[in-house]
């Protein structure tokens, strides 16, 4: 039992560490190729890096008492941890929707999308193979709470195919607006998360809860 709690520790971290990894490359790599959806996934790891923060405090818990956790039964800091993530989410939709109509108006496309490509592709494997071991460990401590974080990391997987599509399609045809929508299906994929997280903070059950 308790190496299965480690296991479930060790993947959360490395849930962490490799959001931030993926942050900085996918945001530095965006910038410079002025690649909005690239560079609003690489803000959206980040994002993603401050909620496994509170994941991993919550199994930490679960490990210590050694017992069934529902969502009711949260630490102040692991519901603070959702709130600040909620309203990261909804700042990057913001400033994602505002930086989408400033280039549709100003009619600017990417120089580049090839590695929205690479990026997106890596992140797709990485977090597929994740949530299949998030889901393993989940199964054989019969944990709610964990099996959930396996689950919601599937939007990870749903933002990287967006990427992927909306970045081979711009690099394909250099059809100009194909950056822009890979941008808006990250903004909605951001309300929705930071909804999630709102509700989560009030102890409600969540959409992503569900296999």
């Amino acid at each position: 039992m308790k190496h299965l709690y480690r296991n479930a520790q060790l993947l959360a971290l490395f849930t962490i560490v490799y959001n931030i990894v993926e942050g900085v490359v996918s945001t530095t790599m965006g910038y410079g190729d002025e690649t909005l959806a690239l560079f609003g996934f690489g803000v959206d790891s980040f994002i993603e890096s401050i909620s496994g923060v509170g994941v991993y405090v919550m199994i930490r818990r679960i490990a210590h008492s050694a017992q069934q956790v529902t969502a009711s039964q949260q630490t102040e800091f692991e519901k603070q941890a959702l709130r600040i993530t909620g309203w990261a989410f909804y700042g990057l939709s913001v400033m994602l929707a505002a930086t989408v109509a400033l280039n549709v108006v100003e009619h600017k496309a990417p120089e580049s999308t090839f590695w929205g490509v690479v990026i997106s592709s890596v992140s797709i494997i990485t977090m597929s193979a994740l949530v299949a071991a998030k889901r393993r460990v989940g199964r054989a401590l019969n944990s709610a709470p964990i099996l959930a974080d396996a689950n919601c990391t599937l939007v990870c997987i749903y933002m990287s195919i967006a990427v992927l599509i909306s970045s081979g399609i711009y690099e394909l045809t250099s059809f100009a607006y194909a950056d822009a929508i890979g941008a808006i299906a990250i903004i909605w994929f951001s309300v929705s998360e930071g909804r999630e997280c709102f509700a989560k903070a009030k102890g409600h059950q969540c959409g992503c809860e569900h296999e």
